[in-house]
């Protein structure tokens, strides 16, 4: 896959967050509530310990009192533990929601994209970037407001206590809430940073698994190994400076607490000396300062988890805000119906290439006015030498990209006014590289034609000579291939991809270097497969081996990006110098 330079990834705030919490806003609100209750709980704890110590001082009853406190610190515990899982199990649907929504999204990117962006990173956004969105929910929204509110109730009490103490707690506890503060907005940067050089590693993992056979008959394992030794140690690095930032947090606040504390101690038990206020009123203070403390370090290490997740919630936004490939609309919307498909000898071909021009975005040049039609129930190959444009032919006719100038048409329609879904539903297509799905035979067969019926897949596979392959395991159809097929000869599967694609009974048929990593025996069998496939359906095959597709109705020769003749075999031998060329040297002149 072919990589450039990314643009920077959006900033993600509140705002694109709240999309994601709204289909569990049930179980929030529910949250929320809970930890109100909780809140209020908490609040009522100091007061009713300063009237235990009055009792006491009182020599009035104590039972009722402390009956009172140990039910309102039982119901703090268990609201608080009900809180904390509607939170977890929030958090981890949010992180379903999101890597449902973000699959989705990364298998309906136009192809394009796929070029431009490396693998094993949008796979990393899918895994460790949506996981840290879980500490976002836990740790974020819903805590932030319950310790507020806590906090909030904590600062009323204190100021009816005493009004001077709370000054000199506000105080010493504003320094270090301003320096936890200044830190926390540092870590959303980092911490889309660091993700970034995570997702560079996986990408570096990806891309040496990917090869692993190459590399190791290249020895080149070692060099490997340095190369994604060293982009770990990036992530290590981005990821230490996260952790550096966020370790400032904790002693700032510490700090801060530690010394309001200390003032309140000092100054509180100077007022308690000259009667200004009672001891209990002291108690309850000091309590209500834990109250207020507590929260206040709740509130900071939440908005310090809330910035890390809004961090990889942008890289997650990135591949959201890339505008999807619609198969189920056209590329020009209109009221073009489904056209009819022409039967062989039709005067409107099933295929035609109008004037075609394509190139890439940095202005690569790769066709130029090509032009040819391909009639219904015909077998018609494009040759050339490499770096014609054949493969890109087959591409944009699927429809993976778009052209710059002319039209491809469809039974006469321009492909542009048909849905995506209804033209590729009509063509099969094998690639060149004949991809095989990680699984078994029978799940690469149905991926196409899922209805197929077990019967038709054994018949599919004795056309491409696959059944004996199939017939030596003991599982049948239910053999596993490996991963990209690996367990399968590159001929196995390219004829297993063949065979996929005739189950689908497609009106045209793609092949690309069909026959490349076929012996002789089993390329006359697929010769002979292609012929009967060609009685019911158009065939449009790119070949190097002209032994494969000098029997066709009709050769067409790119050469740069253009068409410089179309004709059969023995036309072009006659007439075209480089298909002449092209002939001579494999000898079938």
């Amino acid at each position: 896959m072919t990589t450039t330079d990314q643009p920077e990834s959006p900033t993600a705030g509140l705002r694109e967050l709240l999309p994601l919490l709204r289909p569990h806003r049930r179980a929030l609100i529910a949250a929320a509530l809970l930890s109100l209750v909780s809140a209020a709980a908490a609040l009522t704890q100091p007061l009713l310990v300063s009237r235990v110590i009055t009792a006491v001082g009182a020599q009035t009853p104590l039972l009722p009192v402390v009956a009172t406190l140990v039910v309102v610190l039982v119901a703090a515990a268990v609201l608080g533990a009900g809180q904390q899982y509607l939170l977890q199990r929030t958090a981890e649907g949010v992180v379903l929601t999101t890597r449902r929504t973000l699959a989705d999204r990364l298998l309906r990117l136009p192809v394009a994209e796929y070029d431009r962006r490396r693998t094993g990173d949008l796979m990393s956004r899918v895994g460790s970037d949506t996981t840290l969105l879980r500490s976002a929910v836990t740790s974020g929204v819903v805590e932030i407001g319950g310790s507020l509110v806590v906090g909030i109730g904590a600062l009323i009490a204190m100021a009816l206590v005493d009004g001077l103490l709370l000054l000199v707690t506000l105080a010493s506890v504003s320094i270090g809430v301003g320096v936890a503060i200044a830190a926390a907005r540092r870590v959303r940067v980092l911490s889309r940073q660091a993700q970034e050089q995570v997702g560079a590693m996986s990408a570096a993992v990806e891309r040496s698994l990917s090869a692993v056979r190459t590399i190791r008959a290249s020895g080149a394992t070692g060099r490997e190994v340095a190369t994604v030794g060293s982009s770990a140690e990036k992530a290590f690095s981005a990821g230490v400076a996260v952790a550096r930032l966020q370790a400032l947090v904790s002693p700032a606040s510490g700090i801060a607490v530690q010394g309001a504390f200390l003032a309140v101690l000092g100054l509180g038990g100077y007022r308690v000396a000259t009667g200004a206020i009672e001891v209990a009123d002291l108690v309850a203070f000091i309590l209500y300062l834990f109250l207020l403390v507590m929260p206040l370090g709740q509130v900071i290490r939440a908005y310090t988890e809330l910035q890390t997740g809004l961090g990889a919630l942008a890289r997650v936004q990135e591949v959201l805000s890339l505008t999807p490939e619609r198969d189920d609309v056209a590329e020009r919307p209109g009221t073009t119906t489904s056209p009819r498909l022409p039967a062989a000898g039709d005067p409107v071909p099933l295929l035609e290439l109008r004037d075609v021009d394509f190139g890439y975005p940095d202005g690569t040049r790769v066709l130029s006015g090509v032009s040819f039609a391909v009639p219904a129930g015909t077998r018609t190959a494009l040759v050339g030498p490499s770096g014609a444009g054949k493969s890109t032919l087959l591409a944009l006719i699927e429809g993976f990209y778009p052209i710059s100038g002319g039209s491809v048409r469809w039974a006469g329609t321009d492909v542009r006014e048909l849905p995506r879904a209804q033209l590729r539903a009509a063509i099969g297509y094998v690639e060149q590289e004949a991809p095989v799905l990680a699984g078994t035979i029978r799940e690469n067969l149905l991926l196409a034609a899922p209805d197929t019926p077990e019967p038709a897949l054994w018949a599919a596979l004795a056309d491409v000579g696959l059944t004996p392959v199939v017939t030596r395991s003991p599982l049948g159809l239910d053999v596993a291939v490996g991963d990209d097929g690996v367990l399968l000869s590159g001929g196995e599967r390219q004829r297993l991809a063949i065979a996929r694609s005739l189950l689908a009974r497609p009106a045209l048929l793609l092949l690309d270097e069909p026959t490349a990593s076929l012996d002789a025996r089993n390329e006359m069998l697929l010769r002979q497969t292609l012929a009967t496939a060609a009685q019911d359906r158009a065939l449009l095959v790119v070949a190097h081996r002209l032994s494969t597709v000098r029997d066709s109705d009709q050769i067409v020769v790119l050469d740069g990006g253009r068409v410089v003749a179309v004709g059969t075999h023995d036309e072009l031998v006659e007439t075209d110098p480089l298909y002449r060329e092209l002939a001579t040297a494999q000898l079938l002149v």
